[in-house]
Formats: structure tokens, sequence, C-alpha cells
């Protein structure tokens, strides 16, 4: 694995803090060996305090001090930040972008040939320390860029490498937008429960802690995702009329369609 020792993110919003704060945690770097900028003057202090590292204002100063650079701006100003820093991106360095919909081929065009890249998916989980993070390597990534990549990632949660970037449209359908998806669903299901009697917030608890041990249950597995559901439903059971009324109403196809819509939207943003 590469010995890149001091990190650099271009961008100090809640996801560039999420990652810092989980390498911090992890030791998988000392604070004293990370830096970030901010946009503006205003707040820098306060920023600096909450994130337990050094900020400053920049961009050019934090890449010529910096191994690994991560671009954690907002997608309309990747461009535009790519062109800033350009020369001051040698082979020795490794970029990492976790802007939304922003390609490897524009990333790669607006930096010298020969860059290393890396593309990142991450997603909001990753502000508790469970983040679900979809990657892929641009042209010169070497497998070593990748495994580090892939093992800084694992401070704030899981990590996947993807075989090829139409895959990453995907992910952001899946990881991406799903918090927002299974959101939903919790709070179907505990609106469910008051319109039938219940207080809502005690029916949300119950939603929402059930949806966390399902999916630690999942998660940690030895068997496939249909023998964990027949284990619950039993047959004649209440639970298999509930899974019959599941089925009844396609919901394999709801969610699918819901998967396909924003995969698809998100292949159209990043305008490839």
């Amino acid at each position: 694995m590469n010995s890149y020792e001091k990190i650099g993110f271009i961008g100090s919003g809640k996801m560039a803090g999420a990652i810092i704060k989980g390498l911090i945690k992890a030791d998988f770097i000392s604070s004293l060996d990370i830096i970030a900028t901010k946009s503006e003057s205003n707040g820098l202090e306060d920023k600096s305090k909450e994130l337990g590292i050094k900020i400053i204002l920049d961009n050019k100063e934090l890449v010529k001090n910096s191994d690994v650079i991560f671009i954690a701006t907002k997608p309309n100003q990747v461009e535009d930040v790519l062109k800033e820093i350009r020369q001051f991106v040698t082979t020795e360095k490794l970029i990492v972008s976790i802007a939304a919909g922003i390609n490897l081929n524009k990333l790669e065009s607006n930096l010298p040939s020969g860059s290393h890249v890396i593309r990142v998916m991450p997603n909001t989980p990753a502000l508790v320390g469970e983040g679900m993070s979809g990657i892929i390597g641009g042209h010169f990534a070497l497998t070593s860029d990748i495994e580090y990549v892939k093992s800084l990632l694992s401070t704030i949660g899981k990590c996947i490498v993807v075989d090829d970037e139409n895959q990453m449209d995907i992910v952001t359908a899946i990881s991406g937008s799903g918090p927002a998806f299974f959101y939903k669903v919790m709070n179907d299901i505990a609106r469910a429960g008051e319109k039938l009697g219940m207080d809502y917030d005690k029916a949300l608890l119950l939603s929402i802690q059930t949806a966390l041990g399902s999916a630690k249950m999942a998660l940690n597995r030895d068997i496939s995702m249909e023998q964990l559901i027949a284990n619950v439903a039993t047959k004649g059971g209440c639970t298999a009329v509930g899974v019959d009324c599941m089925n009844d109403n396609n919901m394999e196809k709801v969610f699918y369609d819901v998967i396909k819509s924003t995969t698809e939207k998100a292949h159209a943003l990043g305008g490839k």
C-alpha cells in the first residue's frame, strides 16, 4: 500500500467532516497530518475546533502540502477547483473526488496527464460511522491507490470497488439516495401504525429499531435473504400474510422502478 503521509480536503462540509472525524477516531492518521480548506474566513476558527485540524483558505497551498487531496466541494465547483490546483498536481499525489455526478473523464481532463484519480460515491450515514461508499479508479490509479482509499473509507463504514464507472450511477441510486428511501419506508410503516391507533412516536421507534436490528442480522447472515424472510414468515402466520400482501402489490417492481429511475437521473446529471 502506498505510504501517503498527509491528507488534504478541499472543502470542509458535512461529508468531508465525517471522513476526517472517522480517520482521526480510527487512528488512521494523526490530526496533525490532515488539513482542509474553507471557501471563506467566516467561521474558520470554529470549523477548525469542530474537526480538530488546521483549516486554511488557500487550495493551492493545501495541494502543495498534501499527498492525498480530496475534492469535497459542490459538483458545480469542481471544474474551477481542478483548474486552480492543476499546476501543483504531480503523479506522486492522489486525487480523490467525492463530488456527486462528476465522472472520471471530467476529473482527468482537468488535471495533468498521468494523474492518479479515484472517484468515490459516499453516503450520509457516514456521519454516524455507518457509511457505504462505492469507488472506482481512473486510468492511472494503481491497485495500491484503490486499496488505500478503500481502507481509508472503511473508517466511516463499508466500501466496495465497482468494475465499471456506469455502476457508480447504481451505487448512487442504492446507497447514495438509498437513505431517503429507507427513511420513507420506516416512516410509512410508522404512519400505518398511527392510523391503526398507536402513538406515532412509539410506532416510529418500533419501525426504526426493527430496521436497525434487521439490517444487522442481514449484514451478518450466513444464509440467503430469502431464508431470512422465510425464518420470520412462518407458513400460515401473521408475517406470511404481510409478505403475501407485499408480493400481491408487486413491491419488487416498485423498488426496481425506484432504483431504475434514480440510476437514470444520476446518469443524466453526470453528463455521460
